[in-house]
């Protein structure tokens, strides 16, 4: 390669290199490792092998992505949520696809007796729950906060706080009893900075970061480590239900570093991870997964 030099006024010569023309990347293409059953082989590594997981919100979305990255390593899996049909279905494609065991419990995330009953089925299922994703969530309407109602504070309030809140309050208790283990409550990069438009959820999210970082303080000695993960936008029915009318999807892709929206199981692996003894260190902290959203 020829080089130019340079003559300093004072000092050696200096030799400089021309820069390099760089290639244009080939723009990215995500592949979804759930599509098939090979490809869930070959990302699988079983270490969760004869372990439980519980994920609460696993009938769509992120909790039903999870629900299979948990059992494509191994795990057996709790899906708990609303939707009698698709929770069986998923029961059974976890069964039938990944040769685990698995059991659907329909259930309510606002009330105590539910989440209750979701933890004593499982655990008379499989005896220890070793992971908990605290994963059901609502969209709120898009309106500004003084249009907002006392039904709306009290439905995603109740599904995004109290649903993690009840989560923690029964899953803490056994996981105590038991020597250890790992949850994850789903935020929102809306619980990292602030949308217009969205205030509920946005504080819903806001205030699940909170306890996420408190109850970690309090369990951090006792081998119980709580975390969050904080997606940006996600390619869900709840994303779509709540712009639909006012931002398309294209626009949002727009916004983000990345250029786009991410797919549901880009999230459960991050979860997954967190539950995982590859983070045995990681405790009280909140993951965004948002392409450089909260960064920008």
């Amino acid at each position: 390669m020829k080089q130019l030099c340079l003559k300093p006024d004072h000092g050696p010569r200096i030799a400089v290199a021309p820069a390099r023309r760089l290639r244009t990347a080939k723009p990215y293409v995500y592949s979804d490792p759930s599509t098939s059953s090979q490809a869930a082989r070959s990302m699988s590594s079983h270490e969760l092998s004869g372990k439980a997981a519980l994920v609460i919100g696993a009938t769509a979305g992120i909790g039903r992505a999870t629900a299979r990255a948990f059992a494509a390593r191994g795990a057996n899996v709790i899906a708990a949520g609303l939707g009698e049909t698709d929770g069986r279905a998923l029961e059974s494609e976890l069964r039938e696809e990944f040769a685990i065991d698995a059991l659907f419990i329909e259930a309510d995330v606002r009330r105590e007796g539910d989440v209750e009953r979701v933890m004593r089925s499982g655990v008379e299922r499989f005896g220890r729950i070793h992971a908990a994703v605290n994963n059901a969530g609502t969209e709120g309407r898009f309106a500004p906060v003084h249009e907002t109602t006392s039904e709306d504070f009290e439905r995603i309030i109740g599904v995004n706080l109290r649903g993690v809140w009840l989560g923690l309050k029964a899953q803490i208790p056994h996981m105590l009893a038991h020597g250890g283990g790992a949850i994850v409550n789903t935020a929102s990069s809306a619980g990292i900075t602030g949308i217009a438009n969205v205030a509920l959820y946005t504080a819903s999210k806001h205030a699940v970061v909170g306890l996420t970082k408190a109850a970690a303080l309090e369990l951090a000695r006792s081998k119980v480590r709580v975390n969050a993960v904080a997606p940006g936008p996600v390619d869900t029915g709840l994303l779509h239900r709540m712009v639909a009318g006012h931002i398309d999807i294209a626009t949002i892709a727009a916004s983000v570093p990345m250029g786009r929206v991410s797919r549901p199981e880009e999230i459960a692996g991050v979860i997954v991870w967190l539950c995982t003894d590859a983070a045995s260190y990681v405790t009280g902290h909140t993951l965004a997964i948002d392409g450089g959203l909260t960064v920008a």
